[in-house]
């Protein structure tokens, strides 16, 4: 835990001020017992009420300040415990922002939650625990013994082998729970993962009729991680009162020999209800510092298991990337472009090359598998190249640039339409946020989207659920096309972006982005010819090899691959 807490910054002045009133709390606390022990002293015993009166109001103002010094302590050290948390969280997200596709498969989804919540929790509470239980410790048990043993050493002897066999049965007791504490948080991964799963897959469950088989799969998740935590709760139902037994045992040797120093006259009553008072106190923190002590391998696991993704090093890093946006981009170059993904054993794309210009559309067609969506994410740079480069304006590498300013430079589309909790108008403007009103119209118009929003009750400021379930798979494609048109940019990728667009509305679509578009660069990835046949250039992609490039009639002549494909799609009359 210590090597995660170097990444974080903790307010010292705040630390400083809650470690003294720790120790003023552990004043009081102690100071109290003394106090009775005068009281019966040297009041009840001897009839002094004027100073039973005198001390007792002592007593309560000790009580007092000791109390307000608990509820300051608690409330510092609630505010050090979830700002902590609250900056572990934030790390957590602002690095995993700098991740690559190919990175997230080293931490799942479900394990990068649990990570955020529940270890973060865990490490939370740890860090609570430990300032109100652990830190007060030793000044608990130094000041307790010094007064213990002010009152008589025999006595303190006494609370002295009790705090020891405590200690030695908290140890053994640690042992038995630290396995089950750091397996828990590995079940409680499985359970996220097992639960996103289903809800996320409940229509090709409920398809399949597979509800039953998936409870089942839910139940045993659940029933282990049950297990685990039934065994950790019946040691601590075994350990507490064999804790208890060793505390009151101590009460009765006080009482034992210290009847017998009493009849000896070596004591005295109060002293030997103080003494009682400081065992009490000294076992029950060294019982509850045990306890905590207990949950610190588990938030030591939870720790490293946060320090797995904080110390990750991205794929994917800006090195000297300075280079700004440039005022216009005329082309964007694949130079002998050579890329596989992380563990594969051939390449996705084999030495391409080809130019986008200014103005011009780009298709890119191919068989599942053969590359295509692939060299739409290496324009945006979600994957760094191997072999090869990708020029803008012919001798600017993409790399030269910080990944944000690449990024402000593209308009992606992406193969899955996904859109965002909240309002259709945010989800147009979430590339460029002073987006006007009149713009996400305008663009909305082009996506042929702006009929089916001013159908919706609110219009623009119509709920959006998340991930856009509310809407149709043709609705999403056109609401994302409208967002990437919102942003305007110098190049556009649209990664099968019309498949679920039928042919009328697809047409009507190309036609109106093709004079909004006309001072970009548009690359365009389909799989249904009648989209690409009015580009400019048509990229023909088999096993990642370019095997065709040209104009659609062109190619129809010259490309046996793309000849097949379009004879699957096209009638006899349009392939002459």
């Amino acid at each position: 835990m210590l090597k995660l807490f170097k990444h974080f910054k903790v307010n010292k002045v705040l630390l400083i001020s809650l470690i003294v009133i720790i120790v003023m709390k552990t004043i009081g606390i102690l100071y109290i017992p003394t106090l009775v022990a005068d009281i019966v002293n040297n009041g009840v015993i001897k009839g002094d009420i004027s100073y039973v009166l005198k001390t007792g109001g002592m007593m309560i103002v000790v009580a007092f300040v000791t109390g307000i010094s608990a509820i300051l302590s608690t409330y510092f050290s609630a505010e050090v415990s979830t700002s902590i948390a609250r900056d572990i969280r934030s790390k957590i997200f602002s690095h995993s922002q700098k991740l690559s596709v190919e990175d997230f498969k080293h931490f799942s989804t479900s394990s990068l939650i649990t990570r955020c919540t529940s270890d973060v929790n865990q490490i939370e509470n740890t860090i609570n625990m430990a300032i109100e239980m652990i830190i007060p410790v030793p000044f608990i048990v130094i000041i307790g013994m010094f007064l213990a043993f002010h009152k008589d050493p025999y006595m303190a002897l006494i609370i002295f082998l009790s705090g020891i066999a405590v200690l030695i049965f908290s140890v053994l007791i640690s042992k038995k729970v630290i396995n089950l504490s750091l397996n828990l948080q590995i079940q409680l991964d499985k359970i996220n993962s097992k639960v996103r799963q289903f809800i996320s897959g409940i229509r090709v469950i409920r398809a399949f009729n597979r509800e039953n088989y998936e409870k089942k799969i839910m139940n045993e998740a659940f029933r282990n991680y049950a297990n685990t935590n039934i065994k950790m709760n019946k040691i601590f139902a075994v350990a507490m009162p064999i804790i208890m037994i060793i505390m009151n045992i101590s009460a009765v040797s006080i009482l034992w020999f210290g009847a017998i120093r009493i009849e000896s006259r070596d004591m005295l009553v109060g002293d030997i209800m103080a003494i009682i008072e400081y065992s009490i106190i000294i076992l029950f923190f060294l019982v509850m510092a045990m306890m905590v002590l207990i949950n610190i391998p588990r938030a030591s696991a939870c720790s490293k298991r946060i320090l797995e993704v904080l110390e990750y090093t991205p794929e994917i890093v800006d090195e000297e990337a300075n280079i700004i946006k440039p005022d216009n981009i005329e082309t964007l170059e694949f130079k002998d472009v050579t890329f596989s993904y992380e563990d594969a054993k051939e390449h996705v794309l084999n030495h391409i090359n080809f130019t986008c210009e200014k103005g011009k559309t780009t298709a890119i067609i191919g068989a599942t598998g053969s590359g295509k969506s692939t060299i739409a994410k290496l324009v945006s740079r979600l994957h760094d190249l191997e072999v090869g480069e990708i020029l803008i304006n012919s001798d600017i590498n993409i790399n030269e640039f910080s990944q944000n300013t690449l990024r402000d430079m593209v308009s992606f589309v992406p193969q899955k339409a996904f859109l965002f909790s909240g309002t259709i108008a945010d989800n147009l403007r979430h590339g460029r946020k002073d987006a006007t009103l009149g713009e996400i119209i305008d663009a909305a118009k082009i996506a042929q989207a702006d009929d089916f929003i001013f159908n919706q009750k609110l219009g623009y400021d119509s709920f959006v659920a998340q991930g856009g379930s509310n809407f149709s798979g043709g609705q999403k494609q056109r609401l994302c096309i409208a967002r990437a048109l919102v942003k305007k940019s110098y190049i556009y990728i649209f990664d099968d972006s019309f498949s679920a667009l039928d042919y009328k509305t697809d047409a009507r679509v190309r036609a109106d982005m093709k004079d909004e578009l006309k001072d970009s660069i548009v690359i365009t990835i389909a799989q249904r010819i009648s989209t690409i046949m009015d580009a400019d250039q048509i990229i023909v992609l088999d096993e990642g090899s370019i095997v065709g490039k040209g104009t659609h009639k062109e190619l129809l002549r010259t490309c046996p691959i793309y000849m097949k494909i379009a004879e699957t799609q096209l009638s006899k009359e349009e392939l002459i």
